[in-house]
């Protein structure tokens, strides 16, 4: 399973409602952590979002050295992720979410994300792609 960046704010204590490690932490998930599989531009995007709420770097550092000890990290400069990036750029107008995509796309893995642009071409990207487009509400119990 490719998660969205947004599910790795936590780790740079950034609050988030929709805390998906939690939940599995919790056990209240139909996920587990060695399924997670995670873009590297998600960490590239978790420092920039952090940089801009003014989170500690030392709080940004931990989250990355934790994220790149525990999870499948797929590289975001591999050819096939950026062809399919360039073909998603069509659908969705968030280049970098068109990598994340991309990333499921390439590894035939389903994707997690709590992105509205993309939540809403599910249909079209399982029809097109072949990969399920889920959110946080549908992996976890409440």
């Amino acid at each position: 399973m490719i998660i969205d960046t947004i599910y790795l704010l936590p780790l740079a204590r950034i609050a988030i409602d929709t805390d998906l490690l939690e939940a599995i932490a919790k056990g209240r998930a139909s996920l587990k952590f060695e399924e997670i599989a995670i873009n590297s531009i998600s960490i590239f995007e978790l420092q920039a979002k952090a940089a801009r709420l003014s989170v500690p770097a030392e709080f940004v550092i931990k989250a990355v050295e934790v994220i790149t000890s525990s999870f499948r990290i797929i590289p975001f400069h591999r050819s096939d992720i950026i062809e399919l990036s360039y073909q998603l750029k069509t659908i969705i107008p968030d280049y970098l979410d068109c990598v994340i995509i991309a990333t499921a796309v390439a590894e035939k893995e389903d994707l997690v994300t709590e992105d509205s642009l993309i939540l809403a071409q599910a249909d079209r990207l399982e029809k097109e792609y072949g990969i399920r487009v889920m959110s946080y509400r549908e992996i976890v119990r409440q």
